[in-house]
């Protein structure tokens, strides 16, 4: 296939590279450490299995139906300072400052278990946490789909920033084990406290780098984007809805969307059973015995991800083109998932990581492949519908679906694990549900796979492709 040296003045200087990778950090970090942290608001601070639902389920809806309007918001911004930096920078601070506010609970105590208290403190403090978590995410990755236009070099930008947020799932595991040691902390609840700080501090730092050190586009070549005031904002509205229906109208994109919904949520489904499956098939359900080994999986997946399977990808793509990159790396994390079988071996724990090199290579292509082919998608939409350029809306709706489908896999993976007969009462679980389970575990993620595959078969937004339409802008907007 036909290939291209990528310009000087295209290629993005590795201090910008690094700085967007430590804002991908903080947005990789904060729904880690959330996963984590939500466990404890149960079992540490009293609250009941029902009220967590309800104080998980309304900020993200409210998240959910913010993200695509945030998104429209900023590629409309003009200001001195740009239409993404100055959103990236107060969201923060915004959300970094309310993830340790949100954790500053009350203990409970015998004869008061602060459960109302802490049920309206932590709903009000959620719902300003994910404001500021919209108003951070929705532009940083616009900023990411517009710092090059070329094919190559957003491959590459968007490789050192998957690896940064790769750091996240390499700590996050171990926030379990910090918050229940008891050298460290008497109690799990003054852990939670005490490390929402820490890592509120670090996702406030970490998040304001893209602000500081990152190269928006040129807000002179940029034109078409809507006034906006309170009094246009019924034009506005109009026009919100339709860069909407020209974003959902976009055939790349949804195939970009709906591969991107098969192999990170058929991952999402079958995520936690190995956990289960090293605790009560490896170890016969005794926790104790398992010890650090689910936590260390974790970890391995991610070194391994962003120290392996991200570089090899990268460089897959500029020989073989994205699309071709995506498929091989989904059929060898299909080989992968298919090895679990034998990996996860009771006479021997450290088989278990013998399939992960190969399994790595779904998630690990997937999003520093898909955002990059969505910023190609990007410069299709301006040569199609013209300015305004749509990066952060395009970005914005593209998470929305990745979060929903992130809703629908927590729920399809409960779903399973009730069917298989998963018995959380008991230690020793069944010979049927163990299996059931490790079928489960290998068929979900692989099957999903060889849809996603399917769908992206006919994607045509090759290396030549994307330069044509380049060269198609260039012309149009009377650029050198």
């Amino acid at each position: 296939m036909e290939h291209h040296k990528t310009a000087p003045q295209d290629v993005v200087p590795m201090v910008q590279k690094w700085a967007f990778g430590a804002g991908n950090l903080t947005n990789q970090l904060l729904p880690a450490a959330l996963g984590v942290f939500m466990f404890f608001l149960v079992v540490g601070f009293g609250m009941s299995p029902y009220k967590a639902g309800i104080l998980a389920a309304i900020p993200r809806f409210l998240d959910a139906i913010l993200d695509p309007i945030m998104g429209y918001i900023s590629d409309n911004t003009r200001s001195r300072w740009g239409r993404r930096r100055p959103y990236i920078f107060g969201g923060a601070i915004v959300v970094g400052i309310s993830f340790m506010l949100m954790w500053q609970l009350k203990v409970p105590v015998p004869g008061n278990n602060y459960e109302t208290f802490n049920f309206i403190y932590f709903l009000l403090m959620s719902i300003v946490f994910y404001l500021g978590y919209t108003v951070f995410a929705a532009p940083l990755i616009g900023l990411g789909y517009e710092m090059t236009p070329d094919y190559n070099e957003r491959t590459r930008l968007m490789a050192i920033s998957q690896i940064m947020g790769q750091v996240a799932w390499m700590i996050a595991p171990w926030f379990w084990f910090l918050i229940s040691r008891p050298e460290l902390f008497p109690d799990a609840p003054t852990g939670v406290r005490n490390l929402s700080i820490w890592v509120g501090a670090i996702c406030l730092i970490m998040g304001v780098m893209p602000a500081f050190f990152c190269k928006e586009i040129d807000q002179a070549s940029l034109s078409g984007q809507t006034k906006l005031s309170f009094r246009d904002i019924v034009s506005n509205v109009k026009d919100f809805f339709r860069d909407i229906k020209q974003t959902v109208n976009n055939k790349p994109f949804l195939r970009l969307c709906a591969a991107t919904f098969l192999v990170f949520n058929g991952y999402q489904i079958v995520a936690a059973y190995a956990f289960y499956i090293v605790i009560f098939y490896l170890f016969n359900g005794d926790q104790a015995a398992a010890g650090q080994w689910p936590a260390w999986f974790g970890t391995v997946s991610a070194l391994m991800t962003a120290f392996l399977v991200i570089p090899i990808i990268t460089y897959m793509s500029t020989k073989i083109g994205k699309k071709n990159a995506f498929i091989v790396a989904t059929l060898i994390s299909i080989v992968g998932y298919v090895l679990k079988w034998w990996g996860f071996s009771p006479g021997n724990p450290w088989f278990m990581f013998l399939p992960l090199p190969l399994m790595t290579f779904g998630i690990g292509g997937l999003f520093t492949l898909m955002m990059s082919m969505t910023a190609d998608v990007c410069d299709l939409d301006e040569l199609k519908n013209g300015m305004p350029r749509k990066e952060a809306l395009f970005g914005a709706v593209y998470w929305w679906m990745v979060k929903l489908g992130m809703s629908l896999a927590l729920f399809l993976g409960g779903v399973i694990l009730s069917a298989v007969g998963f018995n959380g009462d008991i230690q020793i679980q069944t010979p049927y549900t163990i299996t059931m389970l490790r079928i489960a575990d290998i068929t979900v993620p692989s099957l999903a796979g060889v849809l996603a595959i399917w769908v992206m078969w006919k994607y045509d937004i090759t290396e030549k492709r994307a330069r044509e339409i380049r060269d198609a802008l260039v012309e149009r907007r009377g650029e050198l």
